[in-house]
């Protein structure tokens, strides 16, 4: 038992090595920064793998992809948004983050805080394209909902998250363990999708999506395929 301790202690120290060297930078960038908070992303590909896993998927899956965003506190577009949430949902033309395949165009579902004002939804919107870049060219469709968004912490950093958008999306992630190796050679095999000022590649025990616009719905558990971490802009 004891052993078993000791290695998932080491293991989360190797996990979070980078993050730590990045420290004084994502400090930097927390003080300047005009909007800030916490950030879950989802996959249907694995993003912490082995290359020999990783381009088994390649052509078959990792076309899917949420994107969440809980503002901790800023503006965008001079419109104060703190606490506010949105959600992106994408559907995109081939594997992200491939070498293999063009992902684009995609296909993009927002969800807005059912909490944001009409004003408010128009900055999330715009702040989400400009995080979210050419996978949100594309929207085709815009909900509102309740959205419930929960990280937990070691020290200063995220390394499990939960959001919950309606009845339409969810993600619940937990922290990667030497349990969740199966090659050996497990490493950050895809970066997140959006600039980060940390990120943690964790498992994803949920990643669902069960609204419409995109031509599918998903419910995926237990899949190396999430990151929980922070922005700041």
């Amino acid at each position: 038992m004891h052993k078993f301790t000791f290695i998932a202690a080491l293991f989360l120290v190797v996990c979070t090595a980078t993050a730590v060297l990045a420290d004084h930078d994502h400090h930097k960038a927390n003080a300047s920064a005009q909007i800030s908070g916490e950030y879950l992303e989802t996959r249907n590909a694995d993003v912490w793998v082995g290359s020999c896993f990783a381009n088994s998927e390649v052509g078959m899956a990792g076309d899917q992809a949420i994107l969440a965003w809980r503002v901790r506190q800023g503006s965008w577009n001079g419109v104060k948004l703190d606490g506010l949430s949105v959600v992106g949902v994408v559907r995109a033309s081939a594997t992200l983050g491939s070498s293999y395949g063009d992902p684009y165009p995609a296909k993009a579902v927002l969800v807005f805080d059912s909490k944001a004002t009409d004003e408010q939804r128009a900055a999330l919107k715009s702040f989400a394209q400009a995080m979210g870049g050419r996978l949100f060219e594309n929207v085709v469709r815009t909900e509102v909902a309740p959205i419930s968004f929960d990280v937990e912490y070691h020290g200063e950093h995220a390394i499990a998250g939960r959001m919950k958008a309606g009845e339409l999306a969810g993600i619940s992630t937990r922290m990667i363990t030497p349990k969740d190796q199966v090659c050996g050679h497990e490493e950050t095999f895809y970066q997140p999708l959006t600039a980060t000022t940390h990120a943690m590649p964790a498992v994803a025990t949920l990643d669902q999506y069960l609204g419409a616009g995109l031509g599918v719905s998903w419910t995926l558990h237990e899949k190396r395929s999430a990151f929980v971490g922070s922005f700041a802009r």
